[in-house]
């Protein structure tokens, strides 16, 4: 019997968390991030910086799609090819194919090939040289803030975790006011756990301090879901997630300081 209490008490969470995401999908969600006091919402010049194609796509979608319905100006860089299969030009192309699919503009879009910065577990990025090209390249565009990875990369990739202290690096020592956003990194179990991770996001979120910390739903799964399918040459060695909430934990340069 109190097995059978706890199945059903199960079910009955997931089911409501289901609920809570479909009904994000069906309604504009409230989020404030981006806006400023009041819910006026000023367009923001973001830059996403992501270590190899497919990263957008598999990672930063629910971002992605909540920033272009509210008209913010998307620039995506891309440090590699993402050839450590011999498949670098083949992912460069899957990247524009996902991009127009996620709404963001072709021609804000670059991936860099730099002999420093290849595709690979056990290859290191020195954050030094990738906070300095990071200001190379910000001399052409205009950015208000960028968005990567924490610490952690998400998946634990070595690439992800060197964009997130080369962004530290860039902030602490750049004299230009840049926000600096990261994707919040969550356990084995939260991963897996499905919608129910839902009301763990919101309360997490809750115990920063107000700006500091947001979640999203992901507004638009199934474009999510169409913008993956162009990366055909992932679905061989990589499982397939749609990420459905996500976190983004704000450092100023104040706090790098």
């Amino acid at each position: 019997m109190p097995w059978l209490v706890i199945i059903v008490s199960v079910c009955v969470l997931w089911v409501a968390s289901l609920c809570k995401v479909l009904n994000t999908y069906c309604s504009p969600s409230k989020a404030t991030f981006l806006s400023n006091a009041g819910g006026a919402l000023r367009r923001r010049n973001v830059l996403l910086l992501l270590a190899h194609p497919d990263d957008e796509s598999m990672f930063f979608t629910p971002t992605l799609n909540y920033l272009t319905s509210r008209g913010h100006n998307i620039h995506i860089l891309c440090m590699s090819t993402g050839n450590a299969d011999g498949m670098g030009n083949i992912r460069k192309q899957e990247l524009f194919q996902a991009s127009a699919v996620l709404k963001v503009p072709l021609h804000q879009i670059k991936i860099l090939d730099h002999p420093d910065f290849q595709d690979g577990f056990g290859k290191v990025w020195h954050y030094n040289l990738l906070a300095r090209i990071l200001e190379e390249e910000m001399q052409t565009i205009v950015v208000d803030l960028i968005i990567t990875f924490d610490d952690y990369g998400v998946s634990g990739h070595c690439n992800h975790c060197d964009l997130n202290q080369g962004v530290r690096k860039l902030l602490h020592d750049s004299s230009r006011d840049i926000e600096g956003w990261e994707l919040v990194s969550t356990n084995t179990l939260r991963k897996y756990s499905g919608p129910v991770d839902v009301w763990l996001s919101i309360l997490y979120a809750m115990h920063y301090p107000k700006g500091e910390m947001h979640c999203l739903l992901n507004e638009h799964p199934r474009k999510s879901y169409i913008a993956m399918a162009q990366h055909m040459s992932q679905w061989v060695s990589e499982a397939f997630c749609n990420v459905l909430q996500l976190y983004i934990c704000e450092h100023t340069q104040e706090d790098q300081q």
